[in-house]
């Protein structure tokens, strides 16, 4: 068997959706296991943009059968969006599945997002406003509305009378905001219904015997390891595991059938929304970095705070996660800098850390302890093999390789697929 998963080992926006999208031709499944339309993944195809919010990454590259896992939000609207573009586009869409147990995003989890966000005021999250965590709250409060409800409209409609009822409540008294239409919303699912059915499968049974089988099956998460709900920055996280534990629960396969754990690292440090970031630069060179790096969000737009490397951060992913590889990306946006740092430790209040810990009050407070190494010049977005890249640039991968205690596999140069140098097989 062959079960790869590829994780995010930041804040999100590491390239995870380049790096799938390079793997995808060989897979036989690729899998999306967590995360909803939250998520923007970017894959340039011959120049090309394309950016996927619920699609799995690998649907534009290979014959593999994308499937959209048991642990994964869907708004049936966003998702036919992206149907229809890819469509347009020329690109093959017959191969996409959704989980029968994938949770179904409505208009009022959207609407609840939206009010909660700006009643919060000073202590937003910075959500996206995409109704990710109500409908993740109403999965776990046992009411939510499934894929597999679709197929039934009958109970569908049972369904959403009983959440509807609760929701116009809380939007009258709470929120002093107008209550929705029963039927306008059962109309509109009646026709996403028609639309999405034939795509609905039980896929526990189909991934598992794929691996079984000695089949490539590949596992693609949302956002990363730093916002993750249990190991992130809490509360400024997702509402899901973005972790590698979050396939087992999120596609339904054990962690025996797992064989690499891939992380997909930025060479510098970005984040969007609120909450702590210890190596931020709020200054001309953090601006520098996002102009170069084109660091604006691919779902929200929004810019992105940039900084230096963290590999405290870094450590800790490698540790949960079980990385097996380390992927480094954009490290050509940190070519012109005289000097690049790496932070390796925390100081809090005069306590070093070496690990990230759980009081985000007290990451707040964290200075990074820096490591400085020497930066290079040369132009290396062209270059396609490991000796050629400058000597500091490789100075600067072997110390990360040192401070993280796992392998670097992959050097992305450029955002193209073909602007990869593989150090080691993948």
């Amino acid at each position: 068997m062959a079960g790869y998963v590829v994780v995010g080992t930041q804040w999100g926006d590491e390239g995870k959706g380049k790096i799938i999208d390079v793997l995808g031709h060989k897979a036989d499944y690729v899998v999306r296991f967590q995360g909803g339309n939250n998520a923007g993944h970017t894959v340039v195809v011959n120049g090309e943009k394309f950016i996927l919010h619920l699609l799995p990454s690998g649907m534009l590259h290979g014959k593999g059968k994308c499937i959209i896992g048991p642990g994964v939000v869907v708004d049936p609207k966003v998702l036919l969006k992206e149907i229809a573009t890819l469509e347009e586009k020329g690109a093959k869409v017959d191969h996409l599945f959704i989980s029968d147990r994938a949770h179904l995003i409505m208009p009022y989890h959207v609407q609840l997002d939206i009010l909660k966000e700006e009643k919060s005021g000073a202590n937003k999250i910075g959500t996206t406003k995409r109704g990710i965590g109500p409908c993740y709250a109403d999965k776990f409060s046992r009411v939510g509305i499934r894929a597999v409800d679709l197929l039934d409209m009958n109970i569908f409609g049972e369904k959403l009378q009983r959440n509807l009822e609760e929701k116009n409540e809380l939007f009258a008294k709470i929120y002093n905001a107008p209550e929705m239409s029963y039927e306008e919303i059962f109309e509109e699912y009646k026709g996403y219904a028609e639309k999405l059915k034939h795509r609905i499968i039980d896929s526990v049974p189909e991934i598992n015997e794929a691996l079984d089988q000695d089949k490539f099956v590949l596992f693609e998460g949302a956002q990363a390891m730093m916002l993750d709900i249990n190991y992130g920055t809490y509360p400024y996280v997702t509402s899901s595991s973005p972790t590698s534990g979050g396939v087992t629960t999120g596609v339904g396969v054990s962690p025996r059938k797992i064989d690499r754990v891939i992380g997909v690292m930025k060479a510098y440090t970005t984040r969007v929304g609120e909450g702590p970031f210890v190596t931020e630069l709020n200054d001309d060179l953090g601006e520098k970095i996002r102009q170069i790096g084109g660091e604006f969000g691919a779902t929200t737009g929004r810019p992105r705070r940039c900084g230096w490397l963290d590999l405290v951060v870094g450590k800790y992913a490698v540790q949960i996660n079980g990385l097996t590889d380390v992927v480094i990306t954009k490290i050509d946006v940190l070519s012109g800098l005289d000097t690049i740092k790496i932070c390796t430790g925390y100081d809090i209040e005069g306590k070093v850390y070496t690990t990230v810990p759980a009081s985000t009050e007290l990451v707040a407070k964290a200075k990074p302890i820096y490591e400085e190494l020497p930066g290079w010049t040369e132009d290396i977005t062209q270059m396609k093999n490991y000796d050629e890249l400058p000597e500091n640039c490789k100075k600067y991968i072997k110390r990360m390789e040192e401070i993280l205690g796992c392998q670097i596999t992959v050097v992305s140069v450029g955002p193209d697929r073909t602007q990869n140098i593989f150090l080691k097989d993948i």
